[in-house]
C-alpha cells in the first residue's frame, strides 16, 4: 500500500519534530553540566556546596568499585516501592469511600487539606523519635508526604465525573457499586495515572 505524498511530508515532519525535542533536551543538559563544572573550576562556586559534575563522576565510580553504590540503590528502590504502592491502595481506597458517602467527604475533607499542607519535611526529627531512625521513618516520612495528595487528586477527578453519565445509568436503577465501575473508574483512568505520577514524585522527596 502506498502512502500519499501529503502523508509521508507529514510523517517526515514527526520525526524531525522529535529529532529536534531529543536534541533540544540533550543540548540543555550538555550546557547545564558544562557550566556548572566551569563555575567549579574557576571558583566561582563553592564546591563544598554544591560538588561538580567531575567530583559527582569520580564519587559514583568509587562507589561502583567498593560494591556500595548498588547497595544504596537497592535500599532506595524497596523504599521507594513500597511507600509508592502504600499510598496508592490508601488513596484509592480512601477516594472511593469519599465519594461514596458525601457525608464523611464533608466532614474529612478540610482535615485532609490541613494535613495535605503541613511542612513534613520539618516532622523529620519526631518521625525519626516515633518510628526510629530506621528504614521504617523513611517510609513513613514518604507516605506522610504522598498520600494526602493521591487522596486530593484521585477524589477530585471521581467528582468532577461527567455527571450526564451518572444520571443515565441512575436512571436504568444502577447503584453506587455499579456507578463506579462502569463510570467512575473508567472515566478517571489518566486522573489516576496522573496521580501516581506525582506519587511517584513525592515518594522520591520523601526518601
Amino acid at each position: 500500500m502506498s502512502i500519499s505524498n501529503e502523508r509521508e511530508k507529514y510523517l517526515h515532519k514527526l520525526k524531525k519534530n522529535k529529532r529536534i525535542i531529543f536534541i533540544n533536551r540533550l543540548l540543555i543538559v550538555v550546557i547545564f553540566l558544562t557550566c556548572w563544572e566551569l563555575l567549579a573550576r574557576f571558583n566561582i562556586i563553592n564546591t563544598f556546596l554544591s560538588s561538580s559534575p567531575s567530583q559527582v563522576f569520580n564519587t559514583t565510580m568509587s562507589l561502583i568499585k567498593d560494591g556500595s553504590l548498588f547497595n544504596h540503590i537497592g535500599i532506595t528502590l524497596y523504599e521507594v516501592l513500597v511507600s509508592f504502592f502504600i499510598a496508592t491502595i490508601i488513596g484509592l481506597i480512601v477516594a472511593t469511600i469519599l465519594w461514596g458517602n458525601n457525608i464523611i467527604a464533608r466532614i474529612v475533607d478540610p482535615y485532609i487539606t490541613v494535613l495535605n499542607s503541613l511542612p513534613k519535611v520539618a516532622l523529620g526529627p519526631l518521625i525519626i523519635i516515633w518510628v526510629g531512625a530506621s528504614t521504617n521513618s523513611i517510609i513513613f516520612m514518604s507516605l506522610l508526604i504522598s498520600t494526602f495528595i493521591t487522596i486530593i487528586n484521585i477524589y477530585n477527578g471521581f467528582i468532577s465525573t461527567d455527571n450526564n453519565y451518572i444520571i443515565l445509568l441512575k436512571s436504568f436503577k444502577a447503584n453506587k457499586r455499579k456507578i463506579f465501575f462502569k463510570v467512575i473508574l473508567p472515566s478517571n483512568v489518566v486522573t489516576i495515572i496522573n496521580a501516581l505520577k506525582i506519587n511517584i514524585s513525592m515518594n522520591l522527596i520523601g526518601m
